[in-house]
């Protein structure tokens, strides 16, 4: 059976498994809810999720940050709220740069640095990645960074694997059997890199809503990240 050390790339999803990306959108909502508390957590996520996902079906090659903006007034109407402002949407859209990394993340990609190359494989624009890497990710230095904004596409959508393998084969030589899809979306990371060929290792933060379905699949399992690289 394949060991973890038997891999020599890992293909990261940024937000949801490095980032906070839960937290960061309930907080970066918190001045379109008005105080009202009649949503639960899982409600609010669950919606947006649905909303957003629609989107990047609908524009696939709009950067992240405007999409987030698009689907602010969407997610209003549909919870019965008052219509945001042009410029509070526009807040929304341009916060992902503010959204906090888990605890464990930079010293565990540290460790796992020093057995993998570590590649990004994000469904954000470049320049909302741009902040969050300056920002919580303390200015991490991973080997290979390709956004949604490049590819022209969303995650999971295949040619987004597609464009991963490829880059990573002609930059690293790293062939798809070496490399693990390390994430905590089952939606848009696990299901198609399965699809692609591509084993995966599902970082599960325990809670998580967005991108979560009731048939799992992964070749390893771990609570954190910290967790897997205090694995090898």
């Amino acid at each position: 059976m394949a060991q973890l050390s038997d891999y020599r790339l890992l293909c990261f999803d940024v937000y949801g498994t490095l980032i906070d990306w839960e937290g960061g959108i309930l907080a970066a909502l918190q001045p379109l809810l008005a105080n009202q508390n009649q949503f639960t957590r899982e409600q609010l996520l669950t919606e947006f999720h649905e909303l957003e996902a629609e989107q990047q079906k609908l524009t696939p090659d709009m950067p992240y940050s405007h999409l987030l903006a698009t689907v602010h007034p969407l997610l209003a109407t549909r919870l019965g709220l008052s219509t945001p402002s042009k410029e509070a949407s526009t807040t929304f859209g341009e916060s992902v740069g503010s959204w906090p990394a888990f605890p464990d993340t930079v010293e565990a990609l540290r460790k796992l640095s020093k057995h993998y190359k570590l590649v990004v494989l994000s469904n954000v624009d470049r320049a909302s990645f741009a902040k969050s890497n300056a920002g919580s990710l303390q200015g991490f230095p991973f080997d290979k960074i390709i956004t949604a904004q490049d590819i022209g596409s969303y995650k999971p959508d295949a040619r987004n694997f597609e464009y991963m393998k490829t880059a990573v084969q002609a930059e690293f030589g790293v062939a798809p059997d070496q490399i693990l899809q390390t994430a905590q979306s089952q939606f848009h990371d696990h299901q198609p890199a399965r699809r692609a060929g591509i084993k995966s290792v599902w970082i599960e933060r325990p809670g998580a809503t967005m991108g979560n379905r009731d048939d799992p699949i992964f070749d390893w399992r771990f609570a954190t990240l910290g967790e897997m690289a205090d694995a090898l």
